[in-house]
């Protein structure tokens, strides 16, 4: 349980890493979501977000589903996944373009998860996720939040680099999203923000693109936990497009997120 003071002197440092964000003057901006007492944020209509089929490995520990594990077992159960990944992954056992995986990082309750695409060469060289330039500007946007990179969760898809950085490729993203399913309902955060298109297009199966997702509240689930969805630019993007439109609308999505984290606070 966060302090009123730690509550407090985080809304001021939230202030101060907005200015430095976004590069200008903070306004704030009209959200499209759900307030925090009518319950969780309803999914968009038409092809946006189908539903995923429940993964046929999904871990289970002693005293029963991983969807309601408490707080002390879940280090564990993720260790437990991530060696079992490693000696697994269809996908990771059979490439060798990469130095080691990247199995994902933070706290294993976090209440906020962050998801991305896949390591880059930084983080292929670390073993952890978002380290390079898209990861320092996702520092800045998590400060700016409120938040330190340990309160949360960052993982990707793919936990090996693709060869020179490119997208992950469908049938990699089907042999290896299924541990990434299994993190989910281990860490089961309270919100899931997708960071970019492939992230977004698994965690919604659709194959609607990022722009006319974004900012939109969407749901995951994997017929056992469903679980809110903020889709958003991924800071390698926004790193390329840095105007003042595009830091406004990741701005604006993580406003949402917070809306639901931390409604006192906004």
């Amino acid at each position: 349980m966060v302090s009123e003071h730690e509550q407090l002197r985080r809304c001021a440092r939230q202030h101060l890493e907005t200015s430095r964000l976004l590069g200008l003057d903070f306004a704030p901006v009209a959200v499209a979501g759900p307030e925090p007492a009518a319950g969780a944020p309803k999914a968009p209509q038409g092809d946006a977000v189908q539903t995923l089929a429940p993964s046929s490995t999904l871990f289970s520990g002693a005293g029963g589903s991983v969807a309601d594990l408490p707080a002390a077992q879940k280090p564990p159960a993720l260790d437990a996944l991530r060696a079992r990944h490693d000696t697994e992954c269809p996908h990771c056992t059979s490439v060798t373009g990469h130095t080691q995986t990247v199995f994902g990082e933070g706290d294993p309750d976090a209440a906020l998860m962050f998801v991305g695409e896949a390591p880059g060469e930084e983080e292929d060289r670390t073993g952890r996720p978002f380290v390079g330039r898209a990861g320092r500007k996702l520092d800045d946007i998590i400060k700016a939040m409120g938040f330190e990179r340990g309160d949360v969760y960052i993982a990707n898809i793919l936990k090996s680099r693709p060869p020179d950085n490119r997208t992950p490729l469908p049938s990699e993203v089907e042999g290896c999203s299924p541990f990434l399913a299994e993190q989910i309902r281990i860490i089961r955060p309270a919100v899931l923000v997708s960071l970019g298109s492939p992230a977004t297009k698994w965690m919604l199966r659709t194959t609607t693109g990022i722009s006319r997702l974004r900012g939109v509240w969407a749901t995951y689930t994997d017929g056992v936990i469903s679980i809110p969805v903020m889709p958003t630019f991924h800071p390698a993007y926004l790193l390329r497009s840095y105007t003042e439109d595009t830091r406004r609308k990741v701005w604006s999505d993580m406003q949402a997120v917070m809306r639901i984290l931390r409604p006192a606070a906004q």
